[in-house]
C-alpha cells in the first residue's frame, strides 16, 4: 500500500451522476445505515457517497466527511449546502499519516472507506485508528476498485484489518470493487 492520491479531475468524473448508474449509494449502503446514525467517510472525495449517506441518516444524524485534499473537500462542503445536506455533513482535512479522529473515540456506529485502503501509506495505523472510533457494535464497510487492488493485496487489506481488531462480517457484491464489511472484534487487537 503506497501513498497515492486521487487526481481532483477524477474527483469530478467520481462525483458524476451517471455514475450512479452503475454504483448505487443508496442500494450498498441501505443494510448498514439508519437514521440517527453517527457515520464516518473517510477519503469522501466530492461526495459520491456523502450526500446519500447524510440522507440517510436524517436529521438526527451526523456524517463526518474526512479527505487529505481541501480541494475535495470545498467541492463536498458547496454540493451539501446546494442539497441543503450541510447540516448534517462535518468536513475534516487529514493528512496521509494521521487522520485526526480522537476525539470521535467510539463513537461512530458505521465507516466508509472506498476507494482509500490502497492510497493510504500505513494500512496498520489507518485499520487502529477506525477501528478506535468504532462503537463496539460498529461497521466498517471496505470498498475497492478491482482496477487498483488485486485479489493477493485485497487479502493483505483484510489481514491487517484483522490484525488491528477488525472481524469479517460479509463480504458484499459491489460492481468492479473488491468489498468486505467488518466489524469490531469482541477480542480486540490481535497479537
Amino acid at each position: 500500500m503506497a501513498e497515492k492520491v486521487c487526481p481532483i479531475w477524477v474527483g469530478f468524473l467520481l462525483a458524476s451522476p451517471l455514475r450512479k448508474l452503475f454504483v448505487n449509494p443508496k442500494k450498498i449502503l441501505s443494510p448498514y445505515v439508519e437514521k440517527g446514525m453517527k457515520v464516518l467517510d473517510i477519503g469522501c472525495a466530492m461526495g459520491f457517497f456523502s450526500l446519500p449517506l447524510a440522507q440517510m441518516v436524517g436529521s438526527k444524524g451526523k456524517v463526518i466527511c474526512v479527505d487529505v485534499q481541501d480541494k475535495m473537500i470545498s467541492s463536498l462542503e458547496k454540493r451539501a449546502r446546494k442539497a441543503g445536506l450541510s447540516n448534517r455533513i462535518e468536513t475534516r482535512i487529514c493528512h496521509h499519516n494521521f487522520f485526526g479522529l480522537d476525539d470521535l473515540t467510539e463513537e461512530v456506529d458505521f465507516a466508509l472507506g472506498s476507494a482509500v485502503v490502497h492510497e493510504v501509506p500505513d494500512a496498520s495505523r489507518f485499520f487502529c485508528e477506525i477501528y478506535e472510533t468504532m462503537k463496539p457494535t460498529g461497521r466498517f464497510l471496505v470498498i475497492e476498485p478491482k482496477g487498483h487492488v488485486s485479489a493477493k493485496d485485497f487479502e493483505m487489506t483484510v489481514s491487517v484489518a484483522e490484525q488491528n481488531g477488525f472481524k469479517i462480517i460479509e463480504s458484499p457484491q459491489v460492481a468492479r470493487s473488491r468489498v468486505v464489511l467488518l466489524e469490531k472484534s469482541i477480542f480486540g487487537v490481535s497479537s
